[in-house]
């Protein structure tokens, strides 16, 4: 079973990437957001895989991190949900952003992604709530706020802050993040304005 391919990049495809692995090229599909990440042709590059077999075919598919890796794996775990699909919404979102969605049940985040209607969104966030990768790249302060406002139990200053944060073109996942990381030094007592003026301070920085 491969798990990781070191080596130069031989080429490029419309969804995948070849890697010349001392003379043996592996062709590994990828997320548009991986083939962004990854260096030039002629140039080293290290690619976590995962190997998919089936009875007509072996297939390698290839990320930028263990973190988006890991997404893939678990975004397969819901019905619907194939190696395309899980490869469109890793292109919409970033490991982050997708450990954000499903925090805070935003269904039209997941929606953004190619191939997701708005059944599959629902299935999405209830599915996977509670079941983010240990790899997820959110800490643990950012994502007990987005539970608790998932939740609905989040205090209500704290809810409109990312509301007025979100309405000014931040993601969920920027704001809540911004967020947490001011509750954690003002307490959640702060009164809306003085959050939605923190947070834009936090965020520009």
């Amino acid at each position: 079973m491969i798990g990781k391919l070191k080596g130069l990049v031989d080429s490029f495809g419309d969804d995948h990437v070849l890697i010349d692995c001392g003379g043996v090229c592996y062709e590994a599909h990828c997320s548009s957001r991986t083939l962004q990440a990854l260096p030039r042709v002629g140039e080293a590059a290290v690619v976590f895989i995962e190997t998919i077999v089936r009875e007509d075919m072996i297939r390698l598919y290839g990320f930028s991190s263990e973190a988006e890796k890991a997404w893939f794996n678990l975004l397969m775990t819901v019905q619907g949900v194939g190696a395309r699909v899980a490869l469109a919404i890793l292109s919409a979102l970033s490991p982050s952003e997708l450990s954000s969605a499903i925090a805070l049940q935003d269904k039209a985040m997941i929606g953004r992604a190619n191939g997701v209607g708005p059944k599959l969104a629902v299935r999405l966030v209830t599915e996977l709530k509670g079941k983010v990768p240990a790899t997820g790249a959110v800490d643990a302060g950012t994502l007990g706020l987005q539970a608790a406002l998932g939740e609905g139990v989040a205090p209500s200053a704290i809810s409109d802050a990312v509301s007025a944060l979100t309405n000014l073109g931040y993601s969920s996942a920027q704001a809540s993040a911004a967020l947490a990381r001011i509750v954690a030094r003002e307490g959640d007592s702060v009164p809306t304005e003085k959050l939605i003026r923190l947070g834009l301070r936090e965020l520009s920085t």
